[in-house]
């Protein structure tokens, strides 16, 4: 069967690397446009752009599916959508174009954490446990009938980043499994069931960093945000990215939530009278370096905000 395959990010790009691998045809990939990447804001291909490229796999950008991106669509052949992480809800013309409909691999168990970061907001959360669905898309966000779930444990001081490139390589395993069903039209769906919630893109207010919550939530902020878009505070009003901290049993005494303690590892203060070790940090237009070396070269620096 011929495949159309939608995505947009690294976690999209590795699963269609992993399905092409397996053997299941891919005629065309649809993607999100060039998009402004950092400071410099230099207009990037997106990541599953450069992976079909790299694969022979034609590719057509759009940010919307208009008449004629569906046209452009339906004259590659395409009669199945795989849909990772496109970051666009399709409309009732687009979903009527291919003949054996549209599925989406979704990262969470549905309908808990439906929108853009599910895996993210589940950490800050601090879930234990997430999972993967994949549902047969409509034009609702992420509100489809089920075809398959998985339930997955989120690894003790694992980051978003690290956590979705293992769930898609997972996620692969679990589209290799249901395809052959969907080929064949034998797979059964399900409506979803239970309380839903909303994961939204994370933005950058998000992530910024409030010392008066405890030492686990603000372990839990730090690893949800990274990579991207990067918990933060602020040195005398300048930013500073954290990479990562670990949440310590350590007791320094009654410390102002923000409040540096350097004990041959540097230390914070958060709320409730609990610490985190801070581990990796990153000064604003500065490099990325250990949180003990940034403070050796910051010696007036006593709290952070």
């Amino acid at each position: 069967m011929k495949i159309l395959f939608a995505g947009t990010p690294d976690s999209a790009a590795i699963v269609l690397k992993n399905l092409v691998k397996a053997g299941h045809e891919v005629v065309c990939v649809l993607t999100r446009e060039d998009a402004p990447v950092g400071r410099k804001k230099v207009l990037t291909e997106s990541s599953v752009a450069r992976a079909a490229k790299s694969l022979g796999i034609k590719v057509i950008k759009s940010n919307r599916l208009s008449d004629e991106t569906i046209k452009e669509v339906v004259d590659t052949g395409a009669e199945l959508g795989i849909v990772v992480a496109y970051g666009v809800i399709l409309r009732r013309k687009a979903l009527n174009a291919l003949r054996f409909g549209w599925f989406n691999l979704h990262y969470s168990v549905l309908p808990k954490y439906r929108g853009a970061a599910p895996i993210q907001w589940a950490i800050i959360n601090g879930e234990k446990e997430s999972g993967l669905t994949v549902f047969k898309l409509d034009e609702g966000m992420d509100t489809g009938d089920i075809v398959l779930q998985m339930p997955m444990y989120i690894h003790a001081h694992e980051t978003a980043g690290d956590a979705i490139t293992r769930f898609s390589e997972l996620g692969s395993t679990l589209l290799m499994e249901i395809l052959p069903l969907i080929y064949s039209g034998e797979y059964k769906v399900a409506p979803q069931e239970g309380t839903a919630s909303i994961a939204p893109k994370l933005v950058r207010s998000d992530a910024r960093i409030d010392f008066n919550r405890n030492a686990k939530q603000v372990e839990a902020l730090v690893r949800g945000a990274n990579p991207e878009p990067m918990a933060w505070c602020t040195i005398d009003k300048e930013p500073l990215r954290v990479l990562a901290v670990r949440e310590v049993p350590t007791n320094f005494g009654n410390r102002e939530p923000g409040e540096i303690v350097l004990d041959k590892k540097v230390y914070v203060a958060c709320g409730e009278g609990t610490y985190i070790e801070l581990i990796e940090v990153q000064p604003s237009s500065k490099r990325v370096m250990a949180a003990a070396d940034w403070l050796r070269g910051s010696s007036n620096i006593r709290r952070l905000t």
